[in-house]
This record gives C-alpha cells, sequence and structure tokens, in this order.
C-alpha cells in the first residue's frame, strides 16, 4: 500500500492529468458527442490549463476542505523546471494544483470525493457558480451563506 502523503505532488498532478481527461471524455461521449473532431474541442474547454486553473481557483473558494487546498497550492508553488508554450505559467501552475488534487484523491480512494469536484468544476468550466446552481436549485443563497457560518 502506498504512503500518499509521501507521493510528489507533480507524481500527482500526472496521475490526475489522466483521471480528468477520462472523466471528461467520459461525460462527452455519454451526452451524445460521437465524431471525434467535435469530442477533442469540446473536451479542451475543459483540460485546458485556462479551464483548469478557473475550475481551481474557484473551488478554493469554500468548496474544498483545508488540506484539500493546501494540497492545490502546494502543488501549485512546486518548482517546475518545463514552461509551459502559449499559457500564462500562473494559469499552469494553478492547472497542476488542480490535476494534482485529482491525482490524490483517486489514488486516495475517495470515488465519491473525486466525482463530486470534478462535477463542480465542469459546473465552473461551464460558468455556472456554486451560487447560481444553488438559485437554480430553489436555495436561497443568503440563507444558505448564514448557515455556514
Amino acid at each position: 500500500m502506498i504512503n500518499i502523503d509521501n507521493v510528489q505532488t507533480a507524481t500527482l498532478a500526472f496521475l490526475g492529468d489522466a483521471v480528468y481527461e477520462k472523466a471528461i471524455r467520459r461525460m462527452l461521449v455519454e451526452n451524445g458527442l460521437n465524431k471525434a473532431d467535435r469530442l477533442h474541442r469540446a473536451a479542451v474547454k475543459y483540460v485546458s490549463a485556462e479551464g483548469q486553473s478557473r475550475a481551481a481557483a474557484e473551488l478554493c473558494k469554500g468548496f474544498l476542505t483545508e488540506e484539500e487546498v493546501r494540497l492545490v497550492k502546494r502543488a501549485r508553488n512546486h518548482k517546475t523546471t518545463s514552461h509551459p508554450r502559449h499559457v500564462d505559467p500562473r494559469k499552469y501552475k494553478m492547472a497542476t494544483g488542480f490535476e494534482a488534487l485529482i491525482g490524490y484523491l483517486d489514488l486516495k480512494g475517495d470515488e465519491e470525493r473525486l466525482n463530486q469536484v470534478i462535477s463542480q468544476s465542469i459546473h465552473i468550466i461551464n460558468g455556472r457558480s456554486s451560487s447560481a446552481q444553488k438559485r437554480d436549485a430553489g436555495i436561497d443563497t443568503a440563507t444558505a451563506d448564514r448557515e455556514k457560518e
């Protein structure tokens, strides 16, 4: 059995990249896309550093546990020798933090939390904040926020 706490964040991100990509591909196929070129174009929105970075930043604003936020930040701050092309390095690092979280949850075997994080990320990337989701579900966000406190 592997001790997850000893796995480097870059390794977690390596695994998380594959886990997240598979989840996105499955979602797209289940939603009826069946042509390879359309699948690829649709997937880019979710698996790009831009999308993952935005999802990670939003998730860190109250959706993730303190432990999960620490992991994202630790992976984000990990020194890298590679330099991303065509993307802001800060977004690339935040996306790496996101992928590390996905890898961590997968390796930990916490499928329920993994699915929650991926689902919430998809909503964020689609432009739907958790407040919008609560509003659509008929939940008064002001009341819900007060109940958190």
